[in-house]
């Protein structure tokens, strides 16, 4: 607290944008949905696609991820989310560099700061994508293929002719909201060829609209592209922001990932004090 005032930190990871607050000093039970909005609103707060609180964690050593998407609901995690709260949370003091754990409500998952001036994190999924093609979509022209993934949050995958072509806010919005996904719906991806680079586009549940990049959601593409035998890792894809994220992992001989790892930005953009009429 600073004068009354919360003092919060914004992030952004390869243009996904995220306010942190620390939580030894503003917890999670101070903040309702109303009140992260408001923060997350782009006209009346400081705006953002995701809300963060760090704390220490249940066991000595580890770091409590609380998450929410920008509509004040909580989410599992989030991966440009979690690599950003990797830096943030050696930035505080809550964690060493090297291999700390973050507790997220999707489990447990092995994060480390990465040396130098790129201010990239990396974060260890122990998870096994599996791919499935969900029934009652019509593939429209320029889609190839559609797949359905959990990454710790579910994503549609759809590989297209080219990427800048797909309406992603109507079609995003239409797929999020699809019969097929039920009752929780997904992220919607989009990933295509881009000359000799991937490039993808992602429609994200909870901010309701494209954001500029997602990190699940490159682990969930890169799943589809080595399965189908188009891609290999490290696989490396550029985000509506212009930044490259990389998906790295071991491949079985059956073409599916296991133990995937992203690799990207998590770069601090400020330090601010929001009022308190803008937090109540």
């Amino acid at each position: 607290m600073d004068g009354g005032g919360v003092v919060v930190y914004k992030m952004t990871g390869s243009g996904n944008d995220f306010v942190f607050v620390d939580g030894r000093w503003t917890p999670p039970e101070t903040w309702d949905s109303a009140r992260i909005r408001q923060v997350c609103d782009r006209r009346n707060g400081l705006g953002a696609d995701g809300f963060a609180i760090l704390e220490p964690g249940a066991v000595s050593g580890h770091i409590r991820f609380h998450f929410f998407n920008s509509d004040g609901r909580r989410a599992p995690m989030c991966g440009n989310g979690t690599l950003c709260a990797t830096r943030m949370a050696r930035w505080l003091e809550l964690a060493p560099a090297d291999d700390m754990v973050l507790e997220t409500d999707a489990g447990e998952m092995l994060t480390r700061v990465l040396p130098g001036p790129e201010q990239r994190s990396e974060l260890r999924l122990g998870i096994t994508p599996e791919l499935s093609c969900p029934e009652g979509i019509e593939l429209r022209d320029g889609e190839h293929s559609i797949h359905f993934t959990s990454v710790g949050v579910p994503h549609l995958v759809l590989v297209v002719t080219d990427v800048g072509a797909v309406p992603v806010e109507q079609r995003g919005r239409e797929l999020r909201h699809h019969d097929a996904m039920r009752p929780l719906g997904a992220n919607v991806n989009f990933v295509s060829r881009a000359g000799s680079d991937w490039a993808m586009r992602t429609y994200e549940r909870g901010v309701e609209a494209e954001t500029l990049a997602c990190g699940t959601g490159a682990v969930a593409c890169a799943a589809v592209l080595v399965a189908s035998g188009q891609a290999t890792l490290p696989w490396n894809v550029r985000t509506t922001s212009g930044r490259v994220v990389t998906v790295a992992g071991t491949v079985t001989a059956a073409g599916v990932i296991q133990q995937p790892c992203l690799i990207g930005e998590g770069r601090l953009v400020l330090r601010a004090v929001i009022l308190p009429q803008h937090t109540s």
